[in-house]
């Protein structure tokens, strides 16, 4: 499915981040999934300043904005037309802070990592990434 990045219901922004050839994934308790740091855009926010904000938000981390991916697509869990605009980050500084968002990061190698995210969507744009 592809969606017009404006015109989706549900807009949100997130980032691949990468140190030393791992790759940061986060565990949601409150659907016990893996995938990339992510969020909705707040009202006035760019895609861009969304990423980084979720990215900080998410897993504690300050990061410099890399290269545009692929974006992914999908109808979410309430069936909302979802799109979801990703960037290449790299670290700068920080410390992740287990929250009831999310409680575990975990840095993996692409391999790995694909093996334990939970949605096609993102192992398709880990794919990309690792490429």
């Amino acid at each position: 499915m592809t969606i017009d990045p404006e015109a989706a219901e549900v807009k949100a922004s997130g980032g691949v981040v990468t140190r030393g050839g791992a790759v940061a994934l986060v565990h949601r308790p409150r659907y016990d999934d893996w995938s990339f740091p992510k969020g909705k855009l707040d009202r006035g926010e760019t895609w861009e300043e969304c990423a980084l904000r979720e990215v900080r938000e998410e897993i504690g981390l300050t990061c410099r904005l890399g290269e545009e991916l692929p974006p992914t697509s999908y109808r979410d869990n309430k069936g909302r037309a979802k799109l979801v605009r990703y960037w290449r980050m790299e670290p700068l500084e920080g410390e992740f802070v287990p929250s009831d968002e999310v409680d575990e990061v975990r840095w993996l190698a692409p391999e790995d990592a694909e093996r334990l995210l939970t949605y096609e969507h993102d192992r398709e744009l880990l794919r990309e990434v690792a490429a």
